[in-house]
């Protein structure tokens, strides 16, 4: 769990008087967790201007091979997830997770919650 702005309290468990309140720097948001289904974006507005696309759901990947040929195919369901064990029962799709694909087993190389797409690596 990431931190939204400085404890409340020290190590030792005495409370800290704020010296200001929470800035729009600190602000965090809900996970995207990216599951198999029709594909679903959402825009977010970020500092500076710009802007991120979160992928909520989605059922195709681009997949590239041991060759460098990139080919979009559909997702059957996921395999394996290191960031998670829960995240295989659940289809969550992130980055590291191993995705079962016509052509083969990928492992996904994008962060779909952040980048919107979904890019994968064929594995063998």
């Amino acid at each position: 769990m990431k931190c939204q702005g400085r404890s409340r309290r020290t190590y030792t468990g005495a409370k800290v008087k704020a010296a200001r309140s929470k800035r729009k720097f600190e602000l965090g948001r809900e996970s995207a967790d990216t599951h198999i289904h029709d594909t679903k974006r959402k825009n977010v507005s970020t500092r500076g201007g710009n802007r991120k696309v979160r992928l909520l759901q989605c059922n195709v990947a681009n997949v590239t091979d041991a060759q460098g040929k990139c080919q979009t195919t559909s997702i059957e369901t996921v395999v394996g997830n290191t960031a998670n064990s829960h995240y295989v029962r659940r289809n969550i799709l992130t980055k590291g997770s191993v995705i079962k694909t016509p052509l083969g087993n990928a492992k996904i190389t994008s962060r779909p919650g952040q980048d919107g797409v979904v890019n994968a690596v064929l594995l063998e």
